[in-house]
């Protein structure tokens, strides 16, 4: 690859994320300087639009701007984002029964609680995150404990005292979900990488999650990767629920293999990880309008969901990270071409060039479907993890 279109792209992406991405968050009105924490209910131009809290990007945020300081040094303005989230989280996020809210007031109350441990997910990997930042060795236990916590539940559900319902009755219809190894494997990444003292710890519970994604949601055969299977795997093709795919996730956690497999020098394992990517990206690339798609049906049957053709911001973050890793590791021109396909449909339709950052939801044709750039579930992290991601590959393949 020439040198010449490497620097050209690690200076596109340093663009976004030091002239558009990081600036937005920091003018915006995003951090709460009365309560503590941050709003992400943002407008285009960055103002707050609903006061209620997502305990999600408390600490998604903590994360990022605690990534942010470990890479490029401290500045001020981050470091007031990291310490009101940490405090935030800390002193209004936690239920009496040690797991977490997804939303509060903007005061801390607690308006609701999810049956998945997702904002736990986020505290550790903020908290850890901002231990490896600060030298904070508080922040540093709280991440070790939550990470218990949450392994414990996900090894033996049955023994959650707090009782994590499903979706569904697991009676009628016992399932597993995608969703739980995958984002705990990347968990424990972030782990290993803040907490080296525990490293045996986690080198067993990456291989272990690792083991169970490619044991039960990855269908050779079928060339699918599902997110929702039955408790032995089973793909259950009688429903539209259990059959609907969702490329952006599994190219996500065929990312998150990618790393664990380059980690462990494991060839087998990133060739495994490259066949999910790979028949992912052929099932979700729109070839009339481009992008990727949300949702489609492993038997091309009807899909039920009405955003099922939108266009999404994260689904694209996570495939441009996948393939620019893929051709780092394998030299393979294909993945190359991917990321710049997906790079410049990308940079052509998500980012808002008048106010900053980018949109996260486009149409099937690619225009704007909602121009907000903030709410309970998108903030200051995926695109921003991506670019991070980015810029670290391509210095890497620079060097």
């Amino acid at each position: 690859m020439n040198k010449a279109v490497l620097e050209k792209y690690l200076a596109m992406y340093q663009n976004e994320l030091f002239n558009s991405c990081v600036p937005f968050w920091v003018k915006s009105e995003m951090l709460d300087r009365e309560n503590g924490g941050i709003f992400t209910s943002l407008t285009r131009e960055g103002k707050v639009y609903s006061r209620d809290k997502s305990v999600w990007f408390q600490g998604r945020c903590l994360w990022t701007f605690s990534r942010l300081t470990g890479l490029y040094g401290e500045r001020s303005e981050w470091r007031e984002i990291m310490d009101s989230c940490k405090r935030f989280l800390d002193e209004y996020c936690f239920d009496e029964d040690g797991r977490m809210f997804f939303l509060v007031t903007e005061d801390g109350r607690p308006l609701r609680k999810r049956r998945y441990f997702f904002s736990e997910t986020f505290y550790i990997i903020g908290s850890a995150e901002y231990a490896l930042a600060t030298g904070d060795k508080k922040a540093l236990e709280d991440a070790r404990r939550v990470w218990k916590f949450v392994m414990d539940i996900h090894r033996d559900p049955a023994s959650d005292p707090f009782k994590i319902h499903p979706k569904v009755y697991s009676s009628t219809r016992p399932t597993r979900a995608f969703a739980d190894p995958m984002i705990l494997l990347n968990v424990t990444d972030v782990m290993r990488r803040c907490d080296p003292e525990n490293n045996a710890l986690y080198e067993a519970a990456a291989q272990e999650l690792a083991a169970e994604i490619l044991r039960y949601f990855v269908k050779d055969e079928e060339k699918l990767v599902l997110e929702s299977v039955g408790m032995n795997g089973e793909f259950l093709k009688d429903s539209s629920t259990t059959r609907v795919l969702n490329p952006g996730h599994a190219i996500e956690g065929s990312f998150f293999l990618m790393n664990q497999a380059e980690h462990t020098g494991d060839e087998a394992l990133f060739q495994k990880a490259l066949n999910m990517m790979n028949w992912s990206l052929e099932a979700g690339w729109d070839k009339e309008y481009g992008g990727i798609v949300y949702y489609v049906d492993a038997l091309r049957l009807p899909v039920v969901e009405l955003e099922a053709n939108m266009k999404l911001w994260w689904q694209h973050n996570e495939a441009i990270c996948a393939t620019l890793c893929a051709w780092k590791h394998t030299g393979d021109e294909k993945y190359f071409e991917w990321f710049e396909r997906l790079t410049e449909y990308s940079l052509s339709h998500f980012p808002d060039r008048e106010y900053g950052e980018w949109y996260g939801y486009l149409c099937r044709d690619g225009s704007v479907s909602a121009d907000y750039k903030g709410s309970v579930y998108k903030g200051p992290f995926h695109t921003l993890r991506m670019l991070l991601t980015v810029c670290g590959l391509l210095e890497a393949c620079l060097r």
